[in-house]
C-alpha cells in the first residue's frame, strides 16, 4: 500500500465512519478500486478505526469522562447509568467477535457483491429513520440491548454502524440527538477491545505492514473524523438521512454492477 493510497482510505474511513454509508463497505470497495491487497485485510482497518475512535473521544470528551467518573460514583447516579449502559451494548457485538471471528474476518477481503447488497439494506434503515419523528422514550436496558444487536449485526461490511445503531434507536423513540450520542459512544470501548485482542493474538506488528502509510492514514482517518462526527449530529437532528439512503442505494447497484462484470 503506497502512502497516496493510505491517505486516500483514511478520509474514506474518516468520513464514512460517522456518515452513515458503511465504513468497512467503503474500505473494501475503495482497496478494490485501487488495487489494494495487504498481506492482513484487517490491519488497516483496525489501524483507521483507533482514528476514529479518537476522534469521538475528543468530539465527546465531556461525556467520555463523564462515563469515567461515572464507574467510580454511585450507583444511583445518571453518570454510572449510562456506563452500565455502554457496556450492555457492548455484549452483543463483543459475543460475535469473539467466537465468530474467523468467519467475520473472511468477510473481509473486497467481497463487493456482499458489500453492495449490505448497503441497500442500510439505505432501508435510512429511509425509516428519517421518516420516523423523533421520539421522547428514554434508555433502558431493553432499548440498550436491542441497539447493541443492530451493532453485531452491522460487523457486515456494507452495513453502517452509526446508520443501524441511530436508526434502531429512532425507531425505539429515542430522541435523535441522545440517539446520536449514544451510537457514537457505543462503539469506542468494542474498538479498543480489538485493537487489544489483535495486539494479544499478534496480529499487529511491524512487519504486518508498512508503518508510514499506515500512520498517514491514521492521521487522515483522525482529522477528517472529527469533521464528519460534528456533521453527522446535525444531520441526525434535521432529518437529512434520507440522502445518504441515496447514495448508499446508488453504491449498492454500482457495487453490484461492478461484480456482475
Amino acid at each position: 500500500m503506497s502512502f497516496i493510497e493510505a491517505i486516500i482510505l483514511g478520509i474514506v474511513q474518516g468520513l464514512t465512519e460517522f456518515l452513515p454509508v458503511s465504513s468497512s463497505g467503503h474500505i473494501e470497495l475503495g482497496k478494490a478500486l485501487l488495487g489494494v491487497h495487504p498481506a492482513d485485510p484487517l490491519l488497516f482497518s483496525v489501524v483507521v478505526h483507533a482514528a476514529t475512535a479518537l476522534s469521538t473521544l475528543v468530539v465527546f470528551r465531556k461525556d467520555v469522562f463523564g462515563i469515567v467518573r461515572g464507574l467510580t460514583t454511585s450507583r444511583n447516579s445518571e453518570s454510572f447509568q449510562f456506563s452500565i449502559y455502554i457496556v450492555v451494548s457492548m455484549l452483543p457485538a463483543a459475543f460475535v467477535g469473539l467466537f465468530f471471528n474467523d468467519i467475520i474476518e473472511g468477510l473481509f477481503d473486497s467481497n463487493v457483491l456482499l458489500v453492495g447488497a449490505m448497503l441497500l439494506v442500510t439505505a432501508v434503515l435510512l429511509l425509516i429513520t428519517d421518516y420516523r419523528p423523533s421520539g421522547d422514550k428514554v434508555l433502558n436496558m431493553k432499548r440498550i440491548f436491542i441497539i447493541g444487536l443492530s451493532q453485531a449485526i452491522a460487523i457486515l461490511p456494507g452495513i453502517s454502524r452509526s446508520g443501524a445503531t441511530i436508526s434502531t434507536a429512532v425507531i425505539l423513540g429515542i430522541n435523535r440527538t441522545e440517539a446520536a450520542r449514544f451510537s457514537f459512544l457505543m462503539v469506542v470501548p468494542l474498538i479498543l477491545g480489538k485493537m487489544s485482542k489483535d495486539l494479544l493474538d499478534s496480529k499487529i506488528s511491524a512487519e504486518s505492514g508498512q508503518f508510514f502509510p499506515l500512520m498517514a492514514g491514521f492521521l487522515a482517518a483522525f482529522i477528517v473524523g472529527i469533521f464528519a462526527c460534528n456533521l453527522m449530529i446535525t444531520l441526525v437532528k434535521k432529518s437529512k438521512l434520507k440522502y445518504f439512503a441515496y447514495y448508499c442505494i446508488a453504491a449498492g447497484v454500482l457495487s453490484i454492477v461492478i461484480y456482475s462484470i
